[in-house]
């Protein structure tokens, strides 16, 4: 039985990088280009009316910008996945988007291979963010640090001790397999944890917690050693 190919909407204000981004991923069997918008307003009514997996999000648009857009997209009962499309590797504006329920971000040059390993990953429920890449991105947003560690906290209070060590190691950038290795966990108890606490702090996925946590002021002392614990995703 053939499987069901991933259905992707392509939303970009230039006509030129959409029309790069279909061929560059019509090429792939197993992923169906079923729409292609200029705007956020527009992707909302496409969304509604081709129902897709993932959406290939630009951010900087005319009338509604894609942060906004991912913004709505998320808070529908059935949510596409939203990847953004940057220029940059360590843009404020990405990092909205993150906490806007975004599952990851590519850059624009990345090789047509990655991108369409990208859409593929996310359509499984697995985040484009490396470990490195989200606390470039955390550092960026650095101000107002004392009001968002204090929030953070608050909000990270509800949870169990248990559940507070593997919100950790998620903003640590480990996989599930490490967090298990490290805590004496089988790793389906830990994929439990992580869904608890998505639940809890009404988040969206893995990098959203990565980046609560960094605000709680909790990965402080990690430094870059940590990363090499993980296995370069949120996976």
């Amino acid at each position: 039985m053939t499987a069901t190919p991933i259905r992707l909407l392509l939303v970009d204000d230039d006509p030129l990088v959409r029309a790069g981004l279909a061929l560059m991923i019509g090429g792939a069997g197993d992923i169906e280009v079923v729409g292609e918008a200029a705007d956020g307003a527009e992707a909302e009514e496409l969304v509604r009316r081709t129902r897709p997996d993932v959406v290939l999000m630009d951010i900087r648009m005319p009338a509604v910008d894609g942060i906004t857009a991912t913004r709505r997209l998320r808070a529908r009962p059935d949510a596409p996945q939203v990847v953004v499309l940057t220029t940059f590797h360590a843009d404020e504006q990405v990092l909205h988007a993150m906490r806007a329920g975004a599952a990851g971000f590519v850059l624009k040059d990345t090789p047509p291979a990655e991108i369409v390993d990208a859409v593929r990953r996310v359509a499984a429920g697995d985040p484009v963010l490396s470990p490195a890449v989200t606390r470039q991105l955390m550092r960026h947003a650095a101000g107002a640090a004392d009001a968002r560690q204090t929030r953070a906290r608050e909000r990270l209070a509800v949870l169990g001790d248990r559940e507070r060590e593997v919100a950790v190691a998620v903003g640590r950038g480990l996989a599930n397999a490490r967090i298990a290795a490290e805590l004496f966990l089988s790793v389906a108890t830990v994929k439990a944890h992580v869904s608890r606490v998505l639940a809890k702090l009404g988040l969206d996925n893995r990098v959203q917690i990565a980046l609560l946590v960094y605000d709680a002021g909790l990965l402080d002392g990690e430094g870059d050693g940590g990363e090499g614990g993980g296995d370069g995703g949120f996976s």
